[in-house]
């Protein structure tokens, strides 16, 4: 029995005036994922709690069946071990942004204008000269466009703040320890010493000389958030008995699914943005359920529209999604199931993330038919499935596929 599980980032949406007052999935021609659901089990999915917004990297742990009270490190690991970053016992690894900084700590935009992964790169190039601080090792790994991940070691500790204000007009904090330990004071102070000479760094840059001649938002600062140790999670094969993969183009989605235990494949153009190749992605995510039993499919696009304010783009991106679906649909045999969800809304109104829930549909073999015609926010809400939470999931998909065992006698 052969699972694959699409998790479209954010899908759950708000109704927009500009889609005639319908949600992105509402207002979509969706015809294939439209057909799945009527052929399948439907319903909504918290993936923590009822009106509970959470992050990526907390709603995946969840929906790979983790409770992230229990196992969530912060967001920076996961992202520096879907970088390709091996941690060591003790580092402190952080998800970082490209920002344009006004005055001494004013955050214009938190993503400096979207600054291309190419520009990114170069700027990264430029810091990782940075070696070392105060005896603490520095790390530094561009992920994806504004996005990167750096990694202290060595006497240092996770206790410390964030310096990403998370919204946009406001001002950054330089780090401060949480706790009153030796090693959480001199992380805040080996960090802000860091980030200091980043920005030294940054605002001599020709990128960024070239984006100010071009009046483009500048990247001369950068903000780490997220503080973590890496978790030790039961692995997947341990829990369920099965052989999982990955298939994403961003480092945080890669770095949840291997610290379970999961393999990561690559699709050729995955960038983890609106321009991935989505017809690489399915047509890579199909080849490889041949070897594995779990097969994870992360698509970005969904998010980014949204955080961008754009229903438009959502739903276009959504068209684009089911016609690759359609093109490379080609099951592993007839005992397959598919799962097809989100792990948060993303709000097109607001461009956040809100604790609306979001639709889960299951189709294949075994599966229990409802009536629902339709995969959205609303009309899941009547699907035999109901209302669960996302560390349902996972023992709902693998108890479908005969790989969960009876509770008592």
């Amino acid at each position: 029995m052969k699972i694959l599980l699409i998790l479209l980032d954010g899908v759950g949406d708000r109704p927009s005036k500009v889609l005639n007052g319908l949600t992105p999935l509402q207002a979509a021609r969706i015809p294939f994922l439209n057909g799945l659901a009527r052929e399948g089990a439907n319903g909504l999915m918290d993936p923590v709690s009822p009106g509970i917004p959470v992050g990526s990297d907390t709603g995946h742990l969840a929906i790979l069946g983790y409770d992230p009270y229990k196992y969530y490190p912060g967001r920076g690991p996961f992202e520096a071990l879907g970088a390709g970053i091996r941690l060591k016992p003790g580092d402190v690894a952080f998800r970082c942004n490209f920002a344009t900084v006004s005055g001494d700590t004013k955050v214009v935009d938190r993503r400096a204008g979207r600054i291309s992964s190419q520009e990114a790169a170069q700027l990264v190039e430029a810091l990782s000269e940075v070696k070392e601080v105060d005896g603490v090792e520095v790390i530094l790994k561009h992920t994806v466009e504004h996005r990167s991940v750096l990694v202290l070691r060595g006497e240092v500790s996770d206790k410390i703040t964030d310096v990403d204000p998370h919204k946009d007009n406001l001002d950054f904090v330089w780090p401060k320890p949480t706790d009153e330990t030796r090693e959480a004071k001199w992380t805040a102070e080996a960090l802000t010493k860091l980030l200091r000479r980043y920005r030294e760094i940054l605002e001599a840059h020709p990128v960024n000389i070239k984006r100010r001649e071009a009046g483009l938002p500048t990247a001369n600062m950068l903000l780490p958030r997220g503080a973590g140790m890496m978790p030790s999670l039961p692995p997947l094969s341990v829990r369920f008995g099965v052989k999982g993969a990955v298939i994403a183009g961003a480092a945080l989605y890669k770095g949840v699914c291997s610290s379970a235990g999961m393999d990561v494949v690559e699709a050729p153009g995955a960038t983890g943005t609106l321009n991935t190749d989505l017809n690489s992605k399915f047509k890579t995510a199909f080849e490889t359920l041949r070897n594995y039993d779990f097969v994870f499919l992360h698509i970005k696009g969904t998010d980014t529209a949204a955080h961008d304010k754009d229903p438009l783009t959502k739903a276009s991106f959504l068209e684009k999604i089911d016609a690759w679906f359609t093109k490379n649909f080609n099951p592993p045999g007839a005992e397959f199931i598919i799962c097809v969800t989100g792990d948060h809304t993303t709000s097109s109104l607001s461009g956040e993330h809100r604790g609306d829930p979001v639709p889960v549909l299951i189709w294949g073999y075994g599966v229990r038919i409802d009536p629902v015609d339709r995969f959205n926010e609303v009309d899941a809400a009547r699907g035999a499935l109901g209302r669960i939470k996302g560390t349902d999931l996972m023992n709902i998909l693998m108890d479908l596929a005969n790989k969960t065992e009876k509770f008592g006698e």
